[in-house]
């Protein structure tokens, strides 16, 4: 964590990250007014549908009948100009990772870097006229809800787990009823923490933007789809494994429980084996979440760096890529878009700052050709970016 545990942190209202993490993340709520007030009117309405209509583009626009607001309809992308005609009076339009199409947007992500990088899931807009909403609900993730144009009105409810009961036959997962204890308005630059489970449901009091720092955490089935992939690819696990011991004959149609221990045992020593487990998952975490979004890179070369070296530019992290790093038995070990990453040890101090959300001077300290070639492969990769200097 960059900023100190004990620093008053003002995007949390002047308390400590030490200090929400312990009593609030995952627990409870936070209501801080001006808490991002430099958020206000950095995007405009007209830029949020725009961006809605881009190709690559994932957004949703929901829909209530005016004849029966109970009733709902979801338009995912592609959407084209037509569906914003003849709309009902309630209607919502969500458009998701709008950090990667705004870099001041993604700048914001440092506010939050006590929680770490592989736990963002994306920056999500919230556009609406009066009234406009998508239900109560709940999420099984946390989000910090930031106002960014006009107000919103907030209601929180009761704790919400998989087995909560929804309306049935509507294509969000709404909540019937909401046991409210919490009713504000948020203005611009206010922000709200929802842990995850916790019913809620916001409705736009005019015109307005709320936009949603999601924070998820990846399910096993997916750390295991992962690790059955590197066992697919890993010649060792595609041979046959030698049998039990066997001195007495069983029934031909019986798998004892002997047979099922051995096979089960088997594969829970590979899990155990953290070093191979390790790696899968701090790949997995790695992955950008929007790929789709990574800018088609001009191929450098490392003589291409040369000229621009001390000139004022500066290496920092592709919004739409992930970069990660753990020690290991006192060595720096990188993971960037999915990938294990090997780079010359005088770029790893580097790497590490960057990775943490620093930007780094491209100065004279990457004069060698094997720091330049390093840092070509990851602009290649679209995993670092270059910040040309300010006019």
């Amino acid at each position: 964590m960059s900023q100190s545990d004990n620093q008053p942190l003002d995007v949390l209202g002047g308390i400590t990250a030490e200090q929400f993490l312990s009593e609030y993340w995952q627990k409870k709520p936070l209501l801080v007014r001006q808490a991002l007030p430099e958020i206000a009117d950095l995007l405009l309405p007209d830029d949020v549908m725009n961006l809605a209509l881009e190709d690559e583009i994932n957004a949703r626009l929901i829909k209530q009948k005016d004849k029966d607001p109970s009733q709902w309809t979801v338009k995912s992308s592609p959407l084209v100009k037509g569906d914003f005609q003849k709309l009902p009076k309630q209607w919502t339009l969500l458009v998701q990772a709008v950090e990667n199409y705004s870099f001041d947007l993604a700048e914001l992500w440092k506010k939050f870097d006590f929680i770490p990088q592989w736990r963002r899931d994306d920056v999500m807009v919230s556009y609406a006229p009066q009234g406009g909403s998508v239900g109560q609900h709940f999420d099984f993730y946390d989000v910090f809800l930031v106002q960014g144009y006009g107000h919103r009105r907030w209601q929180l409810g009761q704790m919400c787990d998989e087995n909560t009961e929804m309306v049935p036959r509507q294509p969000l997962k709404l909540l019937p009823e909401m046991q409210v204890h919490f009713d504000e308005v948020l203005a611009p630059g206010d922000l709200l923490y929802v842990p995850p489970g916790l019913a809620h449901y916001g409705v736009a009091e005019d015109e307005c933007m709320t936009f949603s720092f999601g924070c998820r955490m990846p399910n096993a089935a997916s750390i295991i789809d992962r690790f059955s992939d590197h066992f697919a690819e890993s010649g060792k696990f595609n041979n046959p494994l030698l049998d039990i011991v066997r001195q007495l004959p069983t029934p031909t149609g019986e798998i004892t429980q002997k047979e099922l221990d051995y096979l089960k045992g088997y594969v829970l020593e590979q899990l155990q084996q953290s070093t191979a487990l390790d790696g899968v998952i701090a790949a997995f975490l790695s992955e950008a979440k929007f790929p789709e979004h990574l800018p088609e890179p001009d191929e450098l070369e490392a003589s291409d760096l040369v000229e621009i070296v001390d000139t004022g530019y500066e290496l920092l992290l592709e919004p739409a890529s992930r970069l990660l790093y753990n020690m290991v038995d006192g060595q720096l070990q990188f993971w960037g878009n999915g990938e294990a990453l090997c780079v010359a040890p005088e770029l790893e101090v580097v790497l590490r700052n960057i990775a943490d959300g620093q930007a780094q001077p491209f100065n004279a300290a990457f004069q060698s050709n094997d720091l330049l070639e390093d840092i070509a492969h990851l602009l290649n990769e679209s995993i670092l970016m270059l910040l040309p200097p300010a006019e």
